[in-house]
């Protein structure tokens, strides 16, 4: 059962069918603000409906933010805490999250089992693809279209030939070769809103929805390019104009789609986090070595991923996971195979932990405002393996890098490839439905809401 956490639209009369937009990563600075003359589209639904900013999930991470936007759970109930994630409490890698850990009903799932048809196009995490009352096409976790794909698996040949070679996501996108990402991108984004509106135009449905990882891959890549703000921003450069040619794409391609609609379809569109500039990285297991809290076999010459084989396990009491934010682990005994953090010592321990993260300053001895999260604090309940500590340094100014080998915790950059922006706090919200009245900019719009929201709109 989803629940019913929102007042937001008050009643309206039921709308025969819900079409969602998902735009991965889209900032309300932007798409509402700096870019708004640019998005006539979405500024007329804007208009005609409700919308405001849409506070996203701890931690705000494709991975779980769409599972909780589709579920109306919070990442903890769901288990799913970002991409990776640990088998058990050893020391092994993490594995990549996908569909199987999806384990609460979706929208879809309710709708499929009351047989109303649904479409659902790139919604993660829904690879490998489940069965639903409809049709399903995985999301970018997706390794190729030589593996299944699609619900049922005969779409598979209708998408190629509709849309030739189905692009589930770009390659490597954290690349320095801009002009081929700018070309891929908005190639991918045209694909799959083709093959949408091919969809909605053939199949059956309630209610559909589409996710567009494009926006995020263009942020990541060309957020540097316009920002005069950005520590690498350079006037003139050849793809200044890049990141907003491609929300004027998106829009027009999201005015295409409307135009298909009839008047009795109700219309959201959403994103499940936001983006802001990236002004570095801060290498968290080098601060946690000079801390003394984790302790490597030899100290590496030159970066390179934490190997558990690196660790001196029976003198470490942390170490850290990187990514958009930083999820710290304790090595607990009777948790951990080789844990030296007495049990009776974990809450002092990590309230340390916590003071010195927060009060940490940056190159030049400013405070960076960094923010400490408690797993246990932030969700209902916390199923599978959470971190002990979520960290957001400088606030999502700064990306936590976890390899090591840096001889420095300030970094310029971070250490998976060029990237320009990280993620923020707030994504977007904007609906409209068939005798919804006017709501204007409204406050206090959740992600973890939406998926009641989506319900609503269909009177279920």
């Amino acid at each position: 059962m989803i629940e019913r956490r929102h007042d937001w639209l008050g009643k309206t009369p039921a709308a025969k069918r819900l079409v969602v937009i998902g735009l991965d990563c889209a900032p309300p600075a932007l798409a509402f603000d700096a870019f708004a003359d640019d998005m006539p589209h979405l500024r007329g639904l804007r208009e005609r409906g409700a919308w405001g900013p849409l506070e996203s999930v701890i931690p705000p991470i494709t991975l779980p933010a769409w599972a909780c936007a589709v579920t109306g759970r919070d990442p903890g109930e769901l288990g799913i805490y970002g991409f990776h994630q640990p088998e058990d409490h050893g020391y092994g890698e993490p594995r990549l999250v996908d569909a199987t850990d999806l384990r609460h009903d979706t929208v879809w799932d309710l709708l499929s089992r009351a047989a109303e048809p649904v479409i659902v196009v790139g919604v993660p995490p829904s690879y490998p693809p489940r069965r639903v009352h409809g049709c399903l096409v995985s999301c970018f976790l997706a390794p190729g279209t030589s593996q299944p794909h699609t619900y049922p698996s005969a779409l598979a040949d209708e998408i190629a030939a509709v849309v030739g070679d189905y692009a589930f996501d770009v390659k490597d996108f954290r690349s320095a070769d801009r002009s081929r990402l700018d070309s891929e991108i908005r190639a991918m984004t045209e694909q799959r809103f083709t093959l949408f509106r091919h969809l909605l135009a053939e199949r059956p449905w309630t209610f559909a929805m589409l996710v567009e990882i494009g926006l995020d891959r263009m942020h990541h890549a060309f957020w540097s390019c316009w920002d005069r703000d950005h520590p690498s921003y350079a006037a003139g450069g050849p793809h200044e104009h890049a990141l907003r040619d491609y929300y004027r794409l998106l829009d027009h391609e999201l005015g295409k789609l409307l135009g298909a609609l009839d008047d009795d379809t109700a219309v959201m569109v959403i994103s499940d986090h936001g983006a802001k500039r990236l002004h570095g990285g801060i290498a968290i297991n080098e601060w946690l070595r000079q801390q003394g809290y984790l302790t490597l076999h030899a100290a590496p010459t030159e970066p390179m991923p934490l190997r558990p084989e690196q660790v001196d396990w029976s003198r470490t009491r942390a170490w850290a996971a990187g990514g958009y934010c930083g999820r710290l682990f304790l090595n607990l005994q009777g948790r951990q195979p080789a844990g030296t953090v007495p049990a009776a010592e974990r809450e002092p321990v990590l309230a340390r932990l916590t003071e010195e993260l927060s009060t940490l300053a940056d190159a030049q001895g400013r405070p960076l405002g960094t923010r400490v999260f408690r797993p246990e604090a932030c969700y209902r309940e916390c199923r599978n393996i959470p971190p002990d500590l979520m960290v957001y340094f400088g606030n999502l100014d700064h990306r936590a890098v976890g390899s090591v080998g840096h001889g420095a915790v300030h970094l310029a950059g971070n250490d998976t490839g060029p990237d320009g922006a990280n993620h923020d706090t707030a994504g977007i919200f904007v609906a409209t439905a068939p005798g919804l009245t006017p709501q204007g900019n409204l406050a206090g719009l959740r992600l973890v809401d939406c998926a009641g929201v989506m319900l609503s709109l269909l009177g279920r």
